[in-house]
């Protein structure tokens, strides 16, 4: 049975960047054209470019974003994602990270994050 590979949209500032793919033989990270045009680089090591980047593995800088500890035992544990998984618990929790970059399944539309404090 083929393993299904999942695609994970990374944002920027609540804005499209690019899409996080799960390839058969790593992952790839490739901007959108539209985020090229004016966008900013989402990480040092992920210059602009219309090129995918591609790697065996979870690329580090995705991968950093993973929590760490026991809060990736809890959210292992509760979500029922085996803990070596790294890019199902970030498309699992990335919604929530610290800083300008969220990673979600690439289905699931990103709500407006910004806050209202009228």
């Amino acid at each position: 049975m083929k393993k299904k590979l999942r695609v994970a949209a990374v944002y920027h500032h609540n804005q499209l960047a690019g899409i996080l793919l799960e390839t058969p033989s790593g992952f790839s990270f490739q901007y959108q054209k539209a985020y090229l045009v004016e966008g900013r680089p989402i990480a040092f090591r992920f210059p602009l470019r219309e090129v995918a980047f591609l790697y065996d593995s979870l690329p580090p800088f995705f991968d950093n974003l993973v929590s760490e500890g026991w809060l990736r035992k809890i959210q292992s544990c509760s979500q029922h994602i085996d803990e070596k998984d790294h890019f199902g618990l970030l498309l699992r929790n990335g919604r929530d990270l610290i800083g300008a970059v969220s990673v979600l399944p690439a289905d699931e539309p990103l709500q407006d994050m910004s806050v209202n404090y009228e």
